[in-house]
């Protein structure tokens, strides 16, 4: 799920129609450590956008491409900054000048991956970003009912989940647990799941006896069977 900050006097639409998917990418690289990749080579940041948004908006890309090359063109002007009808680009560790030629040089990226048709094959996610925008459900299942206050709320691992199907709609449940499957098709090492779930919010470890893959495994087997009972 991705939050964004309107400006005060704009509109979400217009917001979207200007900043919308540029928000998108810029968001990718916040937390990630400021970079000097190869020359033609995208940062690890934007391989994680160009890698989920080909897999599952390719048609946003164009529009991303656009928005940025139209930022670092024409950056706010001072009517703008005073109107607060504009961007505020998030701090991503670089001055502003040399946020305005990043930005340039993402578009360049975007452009080429584009006109070549370069889709980057299926990966496990590698950016904070990438975890969340792929498994946007399981990180609300994990980040709200495994959090480090579990313990005090639901006592154990297994009222937790009991609470979640109870309390969530059966839609959400079945995407959460098709989630599940797909990151356990990754094929992963013990340490890489966990390093997962602790991305994607969970705060305690699995019950034991349980590996994080074998539980996840259990979790999904439970949801995925059990009729959702609103009387829990």
């Amino acid at each position: 799920m991705i939050s964004r900050a309107y400006p005060f006097c704009m509109k979400p639409l217009e917001f979207d129609r200007r900043y919308g998917e540029l928000d998108v990418v810029v968001a990718a690289f916040v937390g990630q450590e400021p970079d000097s990749p190869e020359a033609g080579t995208a940062p690890p940041a934007l391989q994680a956008y160009l890698r989920h948004t080909w897999q599952t908006r390719p048609w946003a890309l164009s529009v991303a491409e656009q928005q940025l090359r139209e930022y670092a063109r024409n950056p706010p002007g001072s009517l703008r900054l005073r109107l607060g009808e504009f961007y505020s680009v998030p701090d991503i560790g670089l001055s502003e000048s040399r946020t305005q030629s990043r930005l340039s040089e993402m578009a360049d990226h975007i452009k080429r991956s584009i006109e070549s048709v370069d889709v980057p094959p299926p990966a496990a996610p590698q950016t904070h970003w990438e975890w969340h925008a792929r498994f946007g459900e399981l990180g609300q299942f994990l980040g709200g009912w495994f959090s480090q206050d579990m313990p005090d709320e639901f006592g154990d691992h297994d009222p937790a989940v009991r609470d979640y199907r109870a309390t969530v709609d059966p839609q959400l449940t079945a995407r959460l647990v098709g989630e599940i499957h797909e990151l356990l098709a990754l094929g992963l090492e013990e340490h890489d799941y966990a390093v997962g779930v602790a991305e994607l919010g969970m705060e305690v470890e699995p019950p034991a006896p349980f590996s994080v893959e074998a539980w996840l495994r259990t979790v999904a087997e439970h949801l995925g069977t059990a009729r959702p009972d609103y009387t829990d």
